[in-house]
């Protein structure tokens, strides 16, 4: 014990032998606060408050050497207990040794130095309301039949659906009446996960409320943790939108996954509820998208929007788990356009879970093999002629062709590219390609002109076979 504590002690003790029983209560109501401020056990311990009985409690009455007048009571309705011969006995709200000493009175006139022994043999349900950040926030009725067991922070935040990933368990706050006064404690979850201190997992009261807090901000090392934590989320389906540059946008249902291909360590399979899951369940994102700055927008109970910045690209290149946030129920990841693509990252990024493992490019026109091509994400528009047969050599324009590309915005470019086969990926002359392109092959100008010329005289040449057939 320091001297403060010394101090306020003997304060405390010369205030009593002067009679000042309120100002003592009150000093030492001050000690006790400070002392806790500071100490999580010696806090636990207060909030820890004894039981006290009430109606559907079930309590155990022994009385030495007297049979027929122990056995095995419940609390009626009225908080009352019905004993032999001293009948009708108020015991709602005292507890166990307050009940015990009063029956112990009024046997005394019937016994000579009554030796009563109660015992609870099985609680009540309580009555408790949970609010915050749970998925189920409202009142509930905890530990119907759990025969002598007592309810816990955790079992109500368990019976309310688990903790969002928005909660801030440090300051769970618990509220409480202790002698007719609200009491206000907070509970540090965090440290129960942590460091295993039960003590932060307290037993609950019959009228006890609970307040989970938002997090201040969005901690993706620590929502990991949570979402393993026993009070966690249910491990149902959950529904995110999904937005920007991706093949298919909108909302998308997603279950728990498992790893599928693996471009970087952390990264999970399709439809796993992950920001990556999301994205590969909207198809995978376009060549033009930015993954260094995925952002996931997220809403807490109260309303108000959190927003993390995901690096993808750190992801893929340091194996960086954070960057892979796990997501809840309503969840809004938005891909923005990339300012610049780097050609020297297009294969990472292609070869990545959260890009589609295939488009799909058609190619018309002066090809030995028109119609759709099926290639991997991001292949060059050189290899995707080659893939669809090279040129028709009689009849194809070798030195341009045309891209026809639908916009996001739902507008059409067409532009023209002078082919050069002995270029890398170029955004000019060998652009990689989207899901859905069009590559037009041209004729060229002699196939164009023999075109013309047969559509004109391909008249005069039908009439001379009708000649020849009648023998002109």
């Amino acid at each position: 014990m320091n001297r403060v504590t010394f101090t306020l002690t003997s304060s405390l003790v010369l205030l009593a032998s002067m009679n000042l029983a309120p100002q003592a209560v009150q000093a030492q109501e001050n000690l006790e606060l400070l002392l806790t401020q500071n100490s999580p056990t010696l806090m636990a311990q207060r909030i820890e408050t004894p039981y006290t009985l009430g109606a559907g409690d079930r309590v155990g009455v022994t009385v030495f050497n007297v049979p027929e007048y122990s056995g095995e009571y419940q609390v009626l309705v009225d908080g009352t207990l019905n004993l032999p011969i001293v009948g009708v006995v108020p015991v709602r709200d005292l507890n166990i040794a307050q009940a015990t000493e009063l029956i112990s009175r009024l046997y005394s006139p019937f016994l000579r130095r009554p030796l009563v022994t109660v015992s609870l043999l099985s609680p009540r349900p309580i009555r408790i309301a949970i609010a915050g950040e749970v998925n189920r926030p409202g009142s509930y009725r905890v530990g119907e039949g759990e025969s002598g067991s007592f309810p816990t922070i955790t079992n109500a935040v368990e019976m309310a659906g688990g903790i969002t990933r928005s909660a801030g368990v440090r300051q769970v706050q618990l509220r409480r009446s202790v002698q007719g006064r609200q009491q206000v404690y907070n509970i540090n979850l965090w440290d129960l996960l942590q460091n295993g201190n039960s003590g932060e997992d307290v037993t609950l009261r019959d009228g006890d409320s609970i307040f989970i807090p938002q997090t201040a901000q969005i901690d993706p090392i620590e929502t990991r943790t949570l979402s393993e934590a026993s009070f966690a989320g249910e491990e149902g389906p959950i529904q995110v939108s999904v937005i920007g540059e991706v093949n298919r946008p909108g909302v998308h249902t997603l279950q728990q996954g498992s790893v599928e291909r693996a471009a970087g360590e952390g990264l999970t399979g399709q439809g796993s509820k992950r920001v990556t899951g999301a994205i590969a369940s909207a198809g995978g994102i376009t060549p033009s998208a930015d993954v260094r700055n995925v952002e996931l927008r997220r809403t807490t109970r109260d309303g108000t929007q959190q927003t993390l910045t995901v690096n993808l690209w750190e992801l893929l290149q340091s194996g960086n788990a954070r960057q892979d946030v796990i997501l809840q129920e309503g969840d809004i990841i938005a891909v923005p356009v990339a300012s610049e693509i780097n050609p020297s990252e297009v294969g990472d990024i292609a070869s990545a879970t959260f890009s589609p493992e295939t488009i799909k490019v058609n190619v018309v026109g002066e090809v030995d093999q028109p119609g759709a091509t099926v290639v991997p994400p991001n292949t060059p528009l050189n290899q995707v002629l080659l893939a669809a047969g090279s040129f028709d050599n009689r009849r194809a324009n070798k030195q341009v062709v045309d891209l026809v590309r639908l916009n996001s915005d739902g507008t059409v470019t067409k532009r023209e590219i002078e082919l050069d086969f002995t270029r890398g990926i170029n955004e000019e002359g060998n652009p990689a390609l989207r899901n859905n392109d069009v590559i037009v092959v041209r004729r060229s100008g002699v196939t164009r002109v023999a075109d013309t010329l047969g559509t004109i005289f391909s008249p005069i040449t039908g009439l001379l076979s009708v000649f020849r057939l009648f023998g002109f």
